[in-house]
Protein backbone atom coordinates (compact mmCIF):
# COMPACT_ATOMS: atom_id res chain seq x y z
CA UNK A 1 0.00 0.00 0.00
CA UNK A 2 1.50 3.57 -1.12
CA UNK A 3 1.79 5.94 1.74
CA UNK A 4 -1.29 8.73 2.29
CA UNK A 5 0.41 11.82 0.98
CA UNK A 6 0.06 14.90 2.54
CA UNK A 7 0.59 18.80 1.66
CA UNK A 8 2.27 21.18 4.60
CA UNK A 9 1.67 24.60 3.12
CA UNK A 10 3.55 27.64 5.92
CA UNK A 11 6.19 29.97 4.91
CA UNK A 12 7.98 29.42 8.12
CA UNK A 13 10.80 26.42 7.98
CA UNK A 14 11.01 25.40 11.69
CA UNK A 15 7.17 24.83 11.10
CA UNK A 16 7.12 22.74 7.72
CA UNK A 17 9.96 20.87 9.39
CA UNK A 18 8.21 20.01 12.74
CA UNK A 19 5.05 18.88 10.77
CA UNK A 20 6.83 16.61 8.06
CA UNK A 21 9.03 15.13 10.89
CA UNK A 22 6.03 13.63 13.04
CA UNK A 23 3.93 12.60 9.80
CA UNK A 24 6.74 10.82 8.32
CA UNK A 25 7.14 9.08 11.35
CA UNK A 26 3.99 8.13 11.37
CA UNK A 27 4.44 6.74 7.51
CA UNK A 28 2.60 9.83 5.58
CA UNK A 29 4.48 11.09 2.18
CA UNK A 30 4.77 14.54 2.78
CA UNK A 31 5.07 17.73 0.34
CA UNK A 32 6.13 20.91 1.30
CA UNK A 33 5.32 24.42 -0.08
CA UNK A 34 6.02 28.11 1.46
CA UNK A 35 3.81 29.99 -1.06
CA UNK A 36 0.80 30.09 -3.07
CA UNK A 37 2.67 29.56 -6.00
CA UNK A 38 4.75 26.43 -4.57
CA UNK A 39 1.39 24.98 -3.53
CA UNK A 40 -0.19 25.21 -7.15
CA UNK A 41 2.85 23.83 -8.48
CA UNK A 42 2.55 20.66 -6.22
CA UNK A 43 -0.82 20.83 -6.83
CA UNK A 44 -0.17 20.38 -10.67
CA UNK A 45 0.79 16.66 -10.73
CA UNK A 46 -0.52 15.22 -7.74
CA UNK A 47 -3.79 16.15 -5.40
CA UNK A 48 -2.98 15.04 -1.80
CA UNK A 49 -5.22 13.22 0.23
CA UNK A 50 -4.81 16.18 3.39
CA UNK A 51 -3.39 19.74 3.30
CA UNK A 52 -1.89 21.62 6.24
CA UNK A 53 -2.71 25.14 4.60
CA UNK A 54 -1.20 28.63 6.69
CA UNK A 55 -3.59 31.18 6.66
CA UNK A 56 -1.19 34.37 6.16
CA UNK A 57 1.65 33.29 3.14
CA UNK A 58 3.72 35.36 0.84
CA UNK A 59 1.54 35.74 -2.22
CA UNK A 60 -1.62 34.95 -1.10
CA UNK A 61 -3.59 32.93 1.66
CA UNK A 62 -5.12 29.68 2.66
CA UNK A 63 -8.78 30.93 1.08
CA UNK A 64 -6.99 30.91 -2.28
CA UNK A 65 -6.10 27.53 -2.28
CA UNK A 66 -9.23 26.39 -0.65
CA UNK A 67 -10.66 27.71 -3.74
CA UNK A 68 -8.19 26.56 -5.99
CA UNK A 69 -9.40 23.04 -4.66
CA UNK A 70 -12.68 23.83 -4.27
CA UNK A 71 -13.56 24.53 -8.12
CA UNK A 72 -11.04 21.13 -9.23
CA UNK A 73 -13.53 19.21 -7.16
CA UNK A 74 -10.66 17.38 -5.32
CA UNK A 75 -10.99 15.12 -2.60
CA UNK A 76 -8.01 16.85 -0.52
CA UNK A 77 -9.44 17.46 3.49
CA UNK A 78 -7.77 20.89 4.01
CA UNK A 79 -6.86 22.20 7.66
CA UNK A 80 -5.86 25.81 8.33
CA UNK A 81 -3.49 27.24 10.79
CA UNK A 82 -3.41 31.00 11.80
CA UNK A 83 -1.73 32.99 14.57
CA UNK A 84 -4.21 35.42 14.32
CA UNK A 85 -7.96 33.50 14.67
CA UNK A 86 -10.63 35.79 13.94
CA UNK A 87 -14.35 34.01 13.83
CA UNK A 88 -15.15 35.88 10.36
CA UNK A 89 -11.90 33.94 9.13
CA UNK A 90 -12.80 30.69 11.12
CA UNK A 91 -16.49 30.75 9.32
CA UNK A 92 -15.13 31.75 6.37
CA UNK A 93 -12.51 28.94 5.90
CA UNK A 94 -15.25 26.23 6.88
CA UNK A 95 -17.72 27.22 4.26
CA UNK A 96 -14.78 26.98 1.71
CA UNK A 97 -14.41 23.43 2.55
CA UNK A 98 -11.85 23.65 5.27
CA UNK A 99 -12.53 20.59 7.69
CA UNK A 100 -10.92 22.01 11.13
CA UNK A 101 -9.23 25.09 11.66
CA UNK A 102 -6.13 25.52 14.56
CA UNK A 103 -4.48 28.60 15.83
CA UNK A 104 -0.68 28.89 16.36
CA UNK A 105 1.71 27.49 19.03
CA UNK A 106 0.05 24.65 17.63
CA UNK A 107 0.03 21.29 19.56
CA UNK A 108 1.36 18.70 16.62
CA UNK A 109 -0.03 15.64 18.18
CA UNK A 110 -3.37 16.78 17.99
CA UNK A 111 -3.01 18.01 14.52
CA UNK A 112 -1.69 14.83 13.63
CA UNK A 113 -4.15 12.75 15.30
CA UNK A 114 -6.58 14.37 13.25
CA UNK A 115 -5.04 13.65 10.16
CA UNK A 116 -4.47 10.03 10.77
CA UNK A 117 -8.17 9.91 11.55
CA UNK A 118 -9.12 11.12 8.27
CA UNK A 119 -11.02 8.40 5.89
CA UNK A 120 -8.84 7.85 3.13
CA UNK A 121 -9.77 9.63 -0.04
CA UNK A 122 -13.36 10.89 1.49
CA UNK A 123 -14.80 13.79 0.19
CA UNK A 124 -16.85 14.48 3.37
CA UNK A 125 -15.54 16.11 6.30
CA UNK A 126 -14.60 14.13 9.18
CA UNK A 127 -17.54 15.34 11.03
CA UNK A 128 -20.26 14.37 8.21
CA UNK A 129 -22.67 11.48 10.07
CA UNK A 130 -23.31 8.29 8.38
CA UNK A 131 -26.13 6.36 8.50
CA UNK A 132 -25.36 4.39 11.26
CA UNK A 133 -25.32 8.02 13.01
CA UNK A 134 -21.76 7.68 14.01
CA UNK A 135 -18.81 9.85 12.56
CA UNK A 136 -16.96 9.44 9.73
CA UNK A 137 -13.06 9.39 10.22
CA UNK A 138 -13.39 9.61 14.21
CA UNK A 139 -11.21 7.93 16.68
CA UNK A 140 -13.01 5.88 18.84
CA UNK A 141 -12.73 7.27 22.51
CA UNK A 142 -14.69 3.29 23.91
CA UNK A 143 -12.96 0.55 22.21
CA UNK A 144 -12.72 -2.82 24.47
CA UNK A 145 -15.68 -4.94 26.15
CA UNK A 146 -14.64 -3.44 29.71
CA UNK A 147 -17.68 -2.72 31.94
CA UNK A 148 -15.79 0.65 33.19
CA UNK A 149 -15.54 1.47 29.49
CA UNK A 150 -19.31 0.56 28.54
CA UNK A 151 -20.61 2.25 31.48
CA UNK A 152 -18.40 5.51 30.13
CA UNK A 153 -20.01 5.52 26.52
CA UNK A 154 -23.71 5.41 28.16
CA UNK A 155 -22.75 8.47 30.13
CA UNK A 156 -20.60 9.97 27.70
CA UNK A 157 -24.10 9.78 24.56
CA UNK A 158 -26.56 11.17 27.25
CA UNK A 159 -24.10 14.26 28.20
CA UNK A 160 -22.89 14.86 24.31
CA UNK A 161 -26.55 15.77 23.86
CA UNK A 162 -27.02 18.22 26.84
CA UNK A 163 -25.73 22.40 26.65
CA UNK A 164 -24.47 22.14 30.29
CA UNK A 165 -20.62 22.18 30.81
CA UNK A 166 -19.00 19.32 31.13
CA UNK A 167 -15.39 18.25 33.26
CA UNK A 168 -13.53 15.51 31.80
CA UNK A 169 -10.97 13.88 34.78
CA UNK A 170 -8.38 11.25 33.89
CA UNK A 171 -4.99 10.35 33.82
CA UNK A 172 -2.27 11.98 31.21
CA UNK A 173 -2.80 10.42 28.11
CA UNK A 174 -5.89 8.13 28.77
CA UNK A 175 -7.95 10.28 25.84
CA UNK A 176 -9.79 13.06 26.87
CA UNK A 177 -8.67 14.98 24.12
CA UNK A 178 -10.13 12.17 21.98
CA UNK A 179 -13.59 12.10 24.05
CA UNK A 180 -13.94 16.01 23.80
CA UNK A 181 -13.75 15.32 20.40
CA UNK A 182 -16.05 12.61 20.20
CA UNK A 183 -18.81 14.94 22.71
CA UNK A 184 -18.45 17.81 20.02
CA UNK A 185 -19.23 15.80 16.67
CA UNK A 186 -21.90 13.94 18.52
CA UNK A 187 -23.56 17.15 19.75
CA UNK A 188 -26.10 19.49 18.11
CA UNK A 189 -22.98 21.92 17.73
CA UNK A 190 -21.50 19.58 15.88
CA UNK A 191 -21.86 21.74 12.55
CA UNK A 192 -19.85 24.68 14.66
CA UNK A 193 -16.43 24.92 15.07
CA UNK A 194 -14.46 22.59 17.62
CA UNK A 195 -11.83 25.03 19.38
CA UNK A 196 -8.96 23.40 21.44
CA UNK A 197 -6.63 25.14 23.72
CA UNK A 198 -4.09 23.45 26.35
CA UNK A 199 -4.02 25.60 29.53
CA UNK A 200 -0.83 23.63 30.62
CA UNK A 201 2.46 25.63 30.23
CA UNK A 202 1.04 28.80 29.30
CA UNK A 203 1.27 31.64 31.16
CA UNK A 204 -0.96 33.90 32.37
CA UNK A 205 -0.35 36.82 29.94
CA UNK A 206 -0.29 34.83 27.03
CA UNK A 207 -3.17 32.30 27.77
CA UNK A 208 -5.61 35.36 28.56
CA UNK A 209 -4.41 36.85 24.85
CA UNK A 210 -5.59 33.47 23.72
CA UNK A 211 -8.53 33.17 25.88
CA UNK A 212 -10.38 36.67 25.50
CA UNK A 213 -8.21 38.54 22.55
CA UNK A 214 -7.37 41.84 22.70
CA UNK A 215 -7.35 45.58 20.79
CA UNK A 216 -4.73 46.62 18.83
CA UNK A 217 -2.47 48.68 21.11
CA UNK A 218 -3.29 46.70 24.00
CA UNK A 219 0.51 46.28 25.15
CA UNK A 220 3.46 46.20 23.39
CA UNK A 221 3.76 43.85 20.15
CA UNK A 222 -0.28 44.11 19.63
CA UNK A 223 0.05 45.60 16.60
CA UNK A 224 -3.45 44.26 15.39
CA UNK A 225 -6.77 43.30 16.82
CA UNK A 226 -7.10 39.52 17.77
CA UNK A 227 -10.16 38.01 18.45
CA UNK A 228 -10.57 35.54 21.08
CA UNK A 229 -10.98 31.41 21.11
CA UNK A 230 -14.01 32.06 23.20
CA UNK A 231 -15.37 34.29 20.20
CA UNK A 232 -13.76 32.05 17.74
CA UNK A 233 -15.96 28.85 19.51
CA UNK A 234 -19.20 31.17 19.60
CA UNK A 235 -22.03 29.02 18.31
CA UNK A 236 -19.53 25.79 18.57
CA UNK A 237 -17.55 24.25 21.65
CA UNK A 238 -14.74 24.84 23.21
CA UNK A 239 -12.22 22.30 24.79
CA UNK A 240 -9.50 23.74 27.66
CA UNK A 241 -7.20 20.80 28.44
CA UNK A 242 -5.18 20.37 31.44
CA UNK A 243 -7.73 23.49 33.24
CA UNK A 244 -6.31 22.83 36.43
CA UNK A 245 -3.34 24.89 35.49
CA UNK A 246 -4.71 27.95 34.28
CA UNK A 247 -3.50 31.26 36.50
CA UNK A 248 -6.02 32.20 39.29
CA UNK A 249 -6.72 35.65 37.15
CA UNK A 250 -7.51 33.93 34.45
CA UNK A 251 -10.03 31.40 36.88
CA UNK A 252 -11.75 34.26 37.36
CA UNK A 253 -12.65 36.38 34.01
CA UNK A 254 -13.48 32.90 32.79
CA UNK A 255 -16.23 32.33 35.35
CA UNK A 256 -17.48 35.80 34.57
CA UNK A 257 -18.09 34.83 31.00
CA UNK A 258 -19.59 31.32 31.69
CA UNK A 259 -21.92 33.17 34.04
CA UNK A 260 -22.44 36.11 31.45
CA UNK A 261 -21.96 34.75 28.63
CA UNK A 262 -19.82 38.15 27.46
CA UNK A 263 -16.45 38.84 27.06
CA UNK A 264 -14.15 41.79 26.93
CA UNK A 265 -10.94 41.59 24.75
CA UNK A 266 -7.84 43.01 26.79
CA UNK A 267 -7.69 46.76 25.99
CA UNK A 268 -11.78 47.37 24.89
CA UNK A 269 -14.27 48.81 26.80
CA UNK A 270 -17.26 46.93 24.87
CA UNK A 271 -18.30 43.73 25.79
CA UNK A 272 -19.60 40.43 22.95
CA UNK A 273 -22.02 38.31 23.71
CA UNK A 274 -20.84 34.50 22.78
CA UNK A 275 -22.41 31.08 23.07
CA UNK A 276 -20.49 28.13 23.15
CA UNK A 277 -20.42 24.99 25.02
CA UNK A 278 -17.14 24.66 27.45
CA UNK A 279 -15.62 21.21 27.97
CA UNK A 280 -12.62 20.99 30.25
CA UNK A 281 -10.41 18.77 30.88
CA UNK A 282 -7.96 17.58 34.17
CA UNK A 283 -5.46 15.29 35.51
CA UNK A 284 -5.35 17.12 38.86
CA UNK A 285 -7.63 16.30 41.91
CA UNK A 286 -9.52 19.70 41.36
CA UNK A 287 -11.39 19.36 45.11
CA UNK A 288 -7.57 18.73 46.22
CA UNK A 289 -6.13 22.29 44.58
CA UNK A 290 -9.45 23.87 46.00
CA UNK A 291 -7.87 23.26 49.70
CA UNK A 292 -4.50 24.50 48.59
CA UNK A 293 -5.75 27.49 47.00
CA UNK A 294 -4.52 26.87 43.44
CA UNK A 295 -8.41 26.74 42.05
CA UNK A 296 -11.31 28.19 42.63
CA UNK A 297 -14.25 26.81 44.23
CA UNK A 298 -16.98 28.62 41.98
CA UNK A 299 -15.80 27.75 38.79
CA UNK A 300 -14.88 24.18 39.99
CA UNK A 301 -19.16 24.09 40.69
CA UNK A 302 -19.55 26.14 37.58
CA UNK A 303 -17.72 23.56 34.82
CA UNK A 304 -18.34 20.30 36.55
CA UNK A 305 -22.11 20.09 36.37
CA UNK A 306 -21.17 17.06 34.02
CA UNK A 307 -18.58 15.19 35.30
CA UNK A 308 -17.22 12.15 33.23
CA UNK A 309 -14.27 10.21 34.99
CA UNK A 310 -12.26 8.66 31.68
CA UNK A 311 -10.86 5.15 33.80
CA UNK A 312 -6.48 4.64 33.38
CA UNK A 313 -5.80 1.57 31.30
CA UNK A 314 -4.80 -0.51 34.25
CA UNK A 315 -8.58 -0.71 35.41
CA UNK A 316 -9.51 -2.06 32.54
CA UNK A 317 -6.48 -4.61 31.37
CA UNK A 318 -9.25 -6.91 29.82
CA UNK A 319 -9.56 -3.98 26.99
CA UNK A 320 -5.65 -3.75 25.95
CA UNK A 321 -5.77 -6.97 23.00
CA UNK A 322 -8.66 -4.60 21.42
CA UNK A 323 -7.41 -1.26 21.96
CA UNK A 324 -3.61 -2.95 20.56
CA UNK A 325 -5.35 -4.14 17.27
CA UNK A 326 -6.79 -1.16 16.61
CA UNK A 327 -4.14 1.29 17.26
CA UNK A 328 -1.21 -1.09 14.73
CA UNK A 329 -3.64 -1.10 11.97
CA UNK A 330 -3.96 2.74 12.35
CA UNK A 331 0.08 2.56 12.39
CA UNK A 332 0.24 0.13 9.93
CA UNK A 333 -2.49 1.96 7.88
CA UNK A 334 -5.70 -0.27 6.95
CA UNK A 335 -3.08 -3.21 7.54
CA UNK A 336 -4.00 -6.02 9.78
CA UNK A 337 -2.11 -6.12 12.90
CA UNK A 338 -0.51 -9.76 13.83
CA UNK A 339 0.54 -10.33 17.34
CA UNK A 340 1.29 -13.35 18.81
CA UNK A 341 -0.25 -14.42 22.29
CA UNK A 342 2.74 -13.91 24.16
CA UNK A 343 2.86 -10.66 23.08
CA UNK A 344 -0.82 -9.89 23.74
CA UNK A 345 -0.32 -11.28 27.46
CA UNK A 346 2.40 -9.18 27.42
CA UNK A 347 0.94 -5.91 26.68
CA UNK A 348 -2.57 -7.17 29.37
CA UNK A 349 0.31 -7.58 32.08
CA UNK A 350 1.82 -4.35 31.96
CA UNK A 351 0.75 -1.23 34.57
CA UNK A 352 0.34 1.28 31.82
CA UNK A 353 1.87 4.48 33.83
CA UNK A 354 1.21 6.36 30.81
CA UNK A 355 -2.08 4.65 29.62
CA UNK A 356 -3.20 4.53 26.07
CA UNK A 357 -0.33 7.31 24.58
CA UNK A 358 2.23 4.68 26.41
CA UNK A 359 0.79 2.19 24.62
CA UNK A 360 0.65 3.66 21.39
CA UNK A 361 4.22 4.34 21.66
CA UNK A 362 5.31 0.52 22.67
CA UNK A 363 2.86 -0.33 19.69
CA UNK A 364 4.72 2.44 17.05
CA UNK A 365 8.37 1.01 18.48
CA UNK A 366 7.53 -2.54 17.99
CA UNK A 367 6.47 -1.93 14.64
CA UNK A 368 9.36 -0.17 13.47
CA UNK A 369 11.77 -2.45 14.66
CA UNK A 370 9.80 -5.96 14.78
CA UNK A 371 11.57 -8.31 12.42
CA UNK A 372 8.86 -9.28 9.65
CA UNK A 373 5.38 -8.96 9.43
CA UNK A 374 4.72 -10.51 13.27
CA UNK A 375 4.95 -8.42 16.67
CA UNK A 376 6.26 -11.01 19.71
CA UNK A 377 7.02 -10.27 23.31
CA UNK A 378 10.22 -9.26 22.66
CA UNK A 379 9.71 -7.13 20.44
CA UNK A 380 7.82 -4.58 22.72
CA UNK A 381 9.94 -2.19 24.96
CA UNK A 382 7.99 -0.34 27.60
CA UNK A 383 8.61 3.11 28.42
CA UNK A 384 10.96 4.13 31.46
CA UNK A 385 8.84 5.46 34.60
CA UNK A 386 9.40 6.23 38.25
CA UNK A 387 7.45 3.41 39.39
CA UNK A 388 9.26 1.03 37.01
CA UNK A 389 12.56 2.19 38.40
CA UNK A 390 11.19 1.41 42.48
CA UNK A 391 11.60 4.64 43.46
CA UNK A 392 10.91 5.48 46.79
CA UNK A 393 7.85 8.30 46.41
CA UNK A 394 6.03 5.96 43.70
CA UNK A 395 6.33 2.92 46.06
CA UNK A 396 5.62 4.45 49.26
CA UNK A 397 2.03 5.59 47.87
CA UNK A 398 1.37 1.92 47.26
CA UNK A 399 -0.54 -0.58 49.56
CA UNK A 400 1.18 -3.86 50.24
CA UNK A 401 -1.12 -5.61 48.46
CA UNK A 402 -0.32 -3.25 45.10
CA UNK A 403 3.17 -3.67 45.60
CA UNK A 404 2.96 -7.09 45.99
CA UNK A 405 -0.34 -7.19 43.11
CA UNK A 406 2.51 -4.72 40.50
CA UNK A 407 5.64 -6.89 41.28
CA UNK A 408 3.83 -10.43 40.42
CA UNK A 409 2.61 -8.83 36.80
CA UNK A 410 6.30 -6.93 36.27
CA UNK A 411 7.97 -10.53 37.09
CA UNK A 412 5.49 -12.44 34.79
CA UNK A 413 5.62 -10.30 32.11
CA UNK A 414 9.52 -10.62 32.27
CA UNK A 415 9.20 -14.42 31.55
CA UNK A 416 6.08 -14.38 29.13
CA UNK A 417 3.59 -15.41 31.03
CA UNK A 418 5.27 -18.73 32.18
CA UNK A 419 3.91 -19.55 35.86
CA UNK A 420 6.60 -22.21 36.81
CA UNK A 421 9.82 -19.25 35.55
CA UNK A 422 7.96 -16.69 37.47
CA UNK A 423 7.60 -18.95 40.61
CA UNK A 424 11.18 -19.67 40.68
CA UNK A 425 12.22 -16.08 40.35
CA UNK A 426 9.55 -14.93 43.37
CA UNK A 427 11.17 -18.30 45.43
CA UNK A 428 7.54 -19.49 46.08
CA UNK A 429 6.17 -22.57 45.12
CA UNK A 430 4.09 -22.98 41.85
CA UNK A 431 0.76 -23.68 43.73
CA UNK A 432 1.14 -20.58 46.05
CA UNK A 433 1.54 -18.43 42.69
CA UNK A 434 -1.56 -19.69 41.56
CA UNK A 435 -3.42 -18.77 44.42
CA UNK A 436 -2.24 -15.40 44.64
CA UNK A 437 -3.02 -14.85 40.46
CA UNK A 438 -6.22 -16.60 41.18
CA UNK A 439 -6.67 -14.21 44.30
CA UNK A 440 -5.83 -11.07 42.36
CA UNK A 441 -7.73 -11.91 39.19
CA UNK A 442 -4.67 -12.41 37.23
CA UNK A 443 -4.63 -14.36 34.10
CA UNK A 444 -1.70 -16.85 33.08
CA UNK A 445 -0.63 -17.45 29.33
CA UNK A 446 1.91 -20.70 30.19
CA UNK A 447 2.35 -23.16 32.88
CA UNK A 448 5.99 -24.26 31.83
Amino acid sequence: MSARTVLVVDDEPGIRFGIRKVLERRGFAVNEAASCADARAVLVNQWPEAAVLDYRLPDGNALDLLDIVRRAGARTQVIVLTAHATIDLAVEAMKRGAINFFTKPLDLETLVSLIEELPHSAAAPAVDESSEGEVVGLQDPFVGHSGVIRALEARARKVSQSESPVLLVGETGSGKGILARWLHAHSPRRSAAFVDLNCGGLNRDLLESELFGYKAGAFTGAHQSKSGLLEVADGGTIFLDEIGDADPRVQTKLLKVLEERKLRRLGEVREREVAFRLIAATHWDLLERIRSGEFRQDLYYRISILPLMIPPLRERLEDVPALARVLLKRLRRGREPELTDCALERLRRHHWPGNVRELRNVLERANLFAEGSTIHADDLHFDPSPEAEGSAESTLALTLQESEIRHIQRVLSDVEGSVTRAAKRLGVPRSSLYQKLKRYGLGTTSET
